[in-house]
């Protein structure tokens, strides 16, 4: 799936003699009646890096797939790993253990009864990203993991010769997106952000409306999410048995270990995520991206103010008030509040959260068949597996998930900054503000580097 070579030898890998097939654990013979015409050379082969609360979603909305098999997953937790934050109980978690182990007997699981073998052995696991990668049989690896390790992971899978799912926001910083970008170009690869909104029909239908001047001339934009958490300084405490903290925190800047540092909490630390704004905003302003037509482009100006912790754990923007301004004099204005998302045009505007617009009758528009149609998909996961055969960009391709990260990140360094900053999209450097600029890369721990 991945290239001619690639392909060749995963299949020849699925036809090899049982001794082979022994030493990676998989059955030597798996029976036609399981996958029908996905038979086992026509499967994406795929490997699931980071299997917390989103993780285990990812894992088991892939297991679902019928041209997908997976054989091997990935995490730095061996099992015994809790989830924290608002989706503790969701995906299906409630009351399970999560990491390696856990997903790896779940997945082994799933193609015993699948098969009706009563057995099945067929998935590896790994607490080193880097042996799943260098695995020739896999095509494709979803990562799942904290932000800080979206870009490394990817590039490394990119390099080997595998499809990526990546979780958003896709970077850490602007710079380690735009080289995980081009390498996405330079390698032939196929990446899907998992920016899934657009693959939902109403959030389509809303940017073709706008796209194609049912509301007249967009000038304005509102758009809130719900703010971000504090927290009271932590005590440190000793590395859970299984968890393998050192490679956790990877490049990030050595810090000692406490709960609330890790798994769902970490998106709230400078260190690793941008807060709010990166984790929920990103789906947000991705859509209002794919609306105004510059999704492989971004704002001319951005300034903003926001609160920050006085102290504690967390870091990151617990209100915000930003404002992006286009070339063609749009503006977003991005806050901290409650979920909306509202298109002003001289001739009516239309929300989301609920959905509503005026005048009313823009509800029920049709679009012409010589009128502006958005690429279509209604299944996120499918449309990557459908691109890894065809080789066709996914809706939510690399180029397109690293600029809706990098709002994100202009937005944070505008707070940071304190003052109006002028930004070139296309050079993807600010005018004449050398500080900004500093500011589009960190520093990586060694021997971490891109």
């Amino acid at each position: 799936m991945a290239t001619t070579n690639t392909t060749m030898t995963r299949r020849s890998f699925l036809r090899s003699g049982a001794a082979a097939m022994a030493a990676l654990g998989v059955p030597s013979i798996v029976p036609s009646s399981v996958f029908g015409s996905n038979a086992p050379s026509n499967r994406v082969v795929m490997g699931c890096i980071g299997l917390g609360g989103m993780g285990m979603g990812n894992l088991r909305g892939f297991l679902n797939k019928k041209d997908v098999q997976i054989v091997a997953v990935c995490d730095v937790v061996t099992s015994g790993r809790a989830e924290y934050g608002p989706n503790a109980n969701g995906y299906g978690n409630k009351g399970k253990d999560l990491g390696r182990e856990p997903a790896r007997r779940e997945v082994n699981e799933y193609y015993a009864e699948k098969s009706r073998l009563g057995r099945f052995k067929g998935c590896s696991g790994y607490s080193d990203f880097r042996e799943l990668i260098a695995r020739m049989d896999i095509d494709a690896v979803v990562v799942t993991t904290p932000d800080h390790w979206h870009v490394p992971i990817s590039l490394a899978a990119v390099k080997a010769g595998k499809d990526v799912y990546c979780e958003k926001p896709l970077s850490l910083t602007i710079s380690g997106g735009r080289i995980l970008a081009d390498a996405v170009k330079r390698y032939g690869r196929i990446l899907q952000t998992g920016t899934q909104h657009r693959s939902n029909s109403t959030r389509r239908y809303i940017c073709e409306l706008i796209r194609n001047g049912r509301i007249g001339k967009l000038h304005t934009v509102k758009c809130s999410i719900g703010g971000g958490p504090s927290c009271p300084p932590q005590p440190v405490m000793p590395v859970p048995k299984g968890f393998d903290y050192e490679m956790w925190l990877g490049q990030a800047p050595w810090a000692p270990y406490t709960e609330k540092r890790c798994h769902y909490y970490f998106r709230f630390i400078w260190d690793y995520a941008g807060g709010q704004v990166t984790n929920n905003g990103v789906h947000a302003l991705d859509f209002i991206q794919w609306a105004l037509g510059t999704d492989r482009s971004g704002p001319v100006e951005i300034q903003g103010k926001g609160d920050f912790p006085g102290d504690g754990l967390f870091n990151t923007p617990t209100d915000w008030d930003i404002e992006y301004t286009y070339d063609d004099a749009v503006k977003l204005l991005f806050k901290s509040g409650k979920w909306g998302i509202r298109f002003e045009g001289s001739e009516g505007w239309i929300q989301t959260s609920p959905f509503d617009a005026s005048p009313k009758s823009l509800l029920k528009s049709v679009m012409g068949p010589d009128e502006i149609h958005l690429y279509k998909s209604n299944d996120h996961k499918q449309n990557f597996l459908d691109c890894i055969k065809s080789r066709k960009d996914p809706i939510a391709p690399a180029e397109v998930g690293h600029r809706s990260a990098a709002i994100c990140h202009l937005g944070n360094i505008a707070m940071l900054t304190g003052r109006k900053l002028k930004w070139d999209p296309e050079r993807e450097q600010f005018i004449n503000d050398t500080t900004a600029n500093q500011m589009l890369s960190r520093p990586m721990r060694s021997p971490w580097h891109l």
